[in-house]
């Protein structure tokens, strides 16, 4: 059986948590698009960890985790990480990386942040990770799929010659810096494909084989629905498709049909990094507040470090992100970081040019839309340790059931802490089918 774990809405919903847990029953587990530009954070048994690149279940030695042809993938970043979990007690994962996976280039990460500078006030938020120039190469077709490290020596330094050619005058003419270092790039080439050889193989065989055997894959995307090049706040997105969908093309050899559960995830509260209008961000005092009692040691990104920018829940942006992932399953995260209100506010519904909507509207018009609210009572204690729905204070349940029958689609998750044994099994009266 397939399953997509999924964010609902600009990430940092806790996807990382939902695919630690539910690795323990799972034999693969598939990144599927992205890069470094946005990480996972996991608590579990081994410490706190905040993974950028590696699949979310390398802390299970039965699994085998994939990085899949979809992602953006930074090599150094991986061995980083790779040596951090073993400097820190966690066994060996078995690794397994596409053969068709492209790979990050220093000139992309330079280009990143040489343009957010040129850009200045009207820059993207951009992590500068080389996320937008990674895949503008992938999509003029001048990138670089890993099997190509392995070519002849003559051939690589024909395609360094050919990329370096168009890289330049960007360089010199647009940006007014130097000329690649083309012996520089051919040797990190050299160096980058001795470290990754042992990993690279067919995974989109090896993931075919795992369908027809009836093994538990997982597959996990990065960011959320709000941030996808398509149907996202499009400019103010990533650069590749966070969606459900996109996990049969990312990860190579899955069929679509065999997708059977995609569990969306969402948090209590809104959070985001980066630009673009969110119509429930709140500011000022009331904005610390939460940022400093949210997340797991406060609302931070887990790969820049900035303060996020934070909210009230936003029904109206999470029904479109569930609506879009095809959600099947939604696991509401971090609820215990609410149990400081008295009350707490929901938008339910935008109003726009003087009427309400609860549609989600393309990005030009957010900032004609300002946030309805209706409010709820608050719990007002720790809720952490709680297993059972029906334990749980009848206020907290109350938020739950309320949030569920705006989104319209079913909440079979409660994260209570920041651990994967911090989460609540709950019976949704919505069907899932």
């Amino acid at each position: 059986m397939v399953k997509a774990v999924v964010g609902v809405n600009w990430g940092d919903e806790g996807k990382g948590k939902i695919v630690d847990m539910l690795s323990e029953q799972a034999d693969v587990v598939v990144r599927f698009q992205g890069g470094c530009n946005a990480g996972h954070t996991i608590v579990n048994d081994y410490g706190k960890f905040a993974l950028h690149t590696l699949p979310s279940g390398v802390f299970h030695q039965n699994i085998t985790n994939i990085c899949g042809n979809g992602m953006a993938l930074d090599i150094d970043k991986l061995m980083e990480e790779l040596r951090d979990l073993k400097s820190r007690g966690v066994p060996e994962p078995k690794l397994m990386v596409s053969d068709r996976v492209q790979v990050m280039m220093p000139y992309h990460r330079l280009i990143d942040s040489l343009e957010e500078a040129r850009l200045a006030g009207k820059a993207y938020g951009s992590t500068q990770s080389g996320i937008a120039p990674f895949y503008s190469d992938k999509f003029a077709k001048i990138g670089w799929q890993i099997n190509e490290f392995f070519m002849s020596d003559g051939s690589i330094k024909e395609k360094i010659e050919k990329v370096c050619d168009i890289k330049d005058v960007m360089l010199t003419k647009l940006y007014g810096e130097e000329k690649i270092d083309r012996q520089a790039l051919f040797d990190n080439i050299m160096r980058q494909r001795e470290m990754i050889a042992p990993y690279i193989g067919k995974t989109e065989e090896f993931l075919h084989r795992a369908c027809k055997d009836g093994r538990t894959i997982l597959l996990e995307s990065q960011l959320g629905t709000l941030k996808d090049i398509d149907f996202g706040i499009y400019p103010m997105v990533t650069s590749s498709n966070p969606l459900a969908g996109y996990g049969s093309v990312g990860a190579g050899g899955i069929a679509p049909y065999e997708i059977k559960q995609v569990i969306a995830v969402t948090k209590a509260y809104s959070s985001a990094v980066g630009g673009g209008d969110f119509v429930s961000e709140i500011f000022g005092s009331e904005a610390e507040t939460l940022r400093r009692n949210g997340g797991d040691g406060g609302e931070y990104g887990a790969t820049t470090g900035r303060p996020r920018r934070v909210g009230w829940y936003d029904c109206v942006a999470s029904r479109y992100g569930c609506m879009m992932q095809g959600a099947t399953d939604v696991a509401f995260t971090v609820m215990d970081d609410l149990g400081y209100l008295d009350r707490i506010p929901v938008c339910v519904a935008y109003e726009k040019n003087g009427e309400r909507t609860t549609e989600f509207p393309v990005y030009h018009e957010l900032s004609q839309c300002k946030p309805v609210y209706e409010y709820l009572p608050g719990w007002k204690c720790d809720i952490r340790g709680i297993t059972e729905f029906g334990d749980l204070p009848a206020k907290a349940q109350d938020y739950v059931n309320f949030i569920e029958e705006h989104l319209g689609f079913p909440i079979t998750l409660v994260g209570n802490g920041p651990s994967r044994k911090d989460i609540i099994h709950r019976e949704s009266k919505l069907s899932a089918g």
